[in-house]
């Protein structure tokens, strides 16, 4: 079972989120803030992690790259589920290291879909 970790500041979408994946077989992992989406993704190494960007302290884009540039996590594929819909986001979020963009509100399938296309 692919464990998830959601990182996003919203319980209301860490709600959404977490029961879309637990519906379709996936293990949830949350954290409410980008400095302990870090700490969950360095000591649990969950599958794939859900970033989003805007959050107070650590942004999204600064715990992508951050996850992205170390060497125990690096391996850990990004999606950034975010309101953000620029096409200087998308391209700001892949340069940080994201593997895929999606903006709110989430699609179910749309959502298992990008998860399965990191995974394999």
């Amino acid at each position: 079972m692919p464990r998830v970790l959601i990182v996003d500041d919203s319980p209301t979408e860490i709600f959404k989120i977490s029961e879309i994946l637990s519906k379709n077989g996936y293990e949830v992992l949350t954290a409410e803030s980008g400095e302990l989406g870090l700490d969950i993704a360095k000591t649990q190494m969950p599958d794939v992690v859900l970033m989003d960007i805007v959050m107070p302290g650590l942004n999204g884009f600064q715990a992508t790259r951050q996850l992205s540039r170390d060497p125990d996590t690096s391996g850990i594929p990004v999606i950034i589920v975010t309101t953000k819909d620029q096409e200087t986001d998308r391209l700001w979020g892949q340069r940080q290291g994201a593997k895929g963009y999606l903006t709110k509100p989430i699609d179910s399938k749309g959502l298992l879909k990008a998860i399965d296309a990191v995974l394999n």
